[in-house]
C-alpha cells in the first residue's frame, strides 16, 4: 500500500493500521522526513514492513519516481490511499487569488490523479495486474462548501470526489475499486495549516456527536475499503464526520 502524505495526522494513522493488517506500507511525505522515519519505526517495531519515500505528489516526476521506487522496495501494488492535501489561511474568496488555487488544486487534484494513473497502471488486469483497492481521501467539505474559511479546498475535494466516482465506473471490470472517505471536523495539524489550531475544540461541541475525531476513526474506514469485507463497493463514499 502507498498511502501519500502518510507521516502525520490521518496518513500517518492509515499507513499504522495498514501494516497491522498485513500490508507492507510506503510512507509518503512531502518534507518532513523525520517524522515519516518515525511512523516507519513505529510500524517496525511492531513486526510490519514499511519505506519512507519522499516526493511531493504535486510532481508528475516525483509521483513516477515514488512508484518506481515501491516497485524496487516492496513489490506489487496492491492498494493506493490518496490522501496528501494542503490548505491555506482561511479567508474568503473575494481574497483568494489564482497562485492560491493553483496550489491546492496542484496537491488535491492534480496528485490524486497522477497517482491514480499510476496505481491503475499497475493493478489493473488490463495491464496484467491483480487487482486492487484505490481510497481518495476526501471531506465534508466537498459537500458543505466551508464558506468563509476554504472554499477552494472544498472545491478541490468536490474534484477529487468526482474522479472517485468516473475512475471507478472505468475500472470496475479491471480488479480495481475505488472509493472515497469523507472526514469531518477530525484532530490533525491541518487546521494549524488553516491558521486555527483550535478549530476542532470550537467546533466538535456543535456536531450531532457533540466532539471532534480522531485519525484512527478516518482510518478504520480506509482499510475496510481496502479489505475484502468492501469487495462489492466502488464508486461509494463512508463519511466519518460525527454527523455533520
Amino acid at each position: 500500500m502507498i498511502v501519500t502524505g502518510g507521516s502525520r495526522g490521518i496518513g500517518a494513522a492509515t499507513a499504522r493500521l495498514a501494516a497491522e493488517r498485513g500490508f507492507a506500507v510506503c510512507v509518503n511525505y512531502r518534507a518532513n522526513r523525520a517524522a515519516a522515519d518515525a511512523v516507519v519505526a513505529a510500524i517496525a517495531a511492531a513486526g510490519g514492513t514499511a519505506i519512507a519515500v519522499g516526493a511531493d505528489v504535486a510532481s508528475e516526476p516525483e509521483v513516477v519516481r515514488l512508484f518506481a521506487t515501491v516497485d524496487r522496495a516492496l513489490g506489487p501494488l496492491g492498494a493506493l490511499v490518496n490522501n496528501a492535501g494542503v490548505l491555506e489561511r482561511q479567508t474568503r474568496v473575494e481574497h483568494i487569488d489564482a497562485a492560491r488555487i493553483d496550489r491546492v488544486f496542484a496537491t488535491n487534484v492534480r496528485g490524486a490523479f497522477v497517482c491514480a494513473r499510476e496505481a491503475v497502471r499497475r493493478m489493473s488486469t488490463a495491464h496484467g495486474g491483480a487487482g486492487g483497492a484505490i481510497v481518495n481521501v476526501s471531506s465534508r467539505a466537498a459537500e458543505l462548501g466551508a464558506p468563509g474559511e476554504y472554499v477552494d479546498y472544498a472545491a478541490s475535494k468536490a474534484a477529487l470526489d468526482t474522479l472517485t466516482i468516473g475512475l471507478a465506473r472505468e475500472v470496475a471490470g479491471e480488479g480495481i475499486r475505488v472509493n472515497g472517505v469523507r472526514g469531518g471536523i477530525i484532530y490533525t495539524d491541518i487546521h494549524a495549516d488553516g491558521g486555527e489550531p483550535g478549530r476542532v475544540d470550537r467546533l466538535g461541541p456543535t456536531l450531532p456527536m457533540k466532539r471532534g475525531g480522531h485519525a484512527i476513526e478516518v482510518a478504520r474506514a480506509i482499510l475496510w475499503l481496502c479489505s475484502e469485507e468492501a469487495s462489492y463497493s466502488t464508486g461509494t463514499f463512508i463519511d466519518v464526520a460525527g454527523g455533520r
